[in-house]
């Protein structure tokens, strides 16, 4: 059965565990260890980044990881609003990442909830 995008993103959504913006936040000043990835497209980076992020496109993202990153390692996936990110999220789940989240509403989630960005 064929599948819509809007499908895809919503089966993911109820598949991997979500963290709100501030939640995130909280989590990064309190020093927890986290890889945190932002799999927009490079052209999308300009408009800024979560601080100590790591910009992995999502094109490429699966083959990125592979290997250089521990199966049992923290992740926190984001996009623009998210519904890419949990689609890599997925993926990377059923790659054997065991610790895969989603950010909530992606950069946009972020910015809107007044959170810093950094300029690279």
């Amino acid at each position: 059965m064929a599948k819509s995008y809007a499908q895809l993103v919503a089966e993911a959504l109820r598949e991997i565990p979500s963290v709100r913006p501030t939640d995130l936040q909280a989590r990064l000043g309190a020093g927890e260890q986290l890889v945190v990835i932002d799999v927009r497209e490079p052209n999308e980076w300009a408009g800024g980044m979560i601080p100590g992020a790591q910009p992995i496109p999502r094109g490429v993202l699966e083959g990125q990881v592979d290997g250089r990153l521990p199966l049992d390692a923290a992740v926190v996936l984001y996009c623009a609003g998210g519904g890419r990110s949990a689609l890599a999220a997925r993926s990377l789940a059923e790659m054997g990442y065991t610790r895969v989240e989603n950010l909530d509403g992606g950069i946009q989630g972020w910015t809107g909830s007044g959170l810093p960005v950094e300029r690279r």
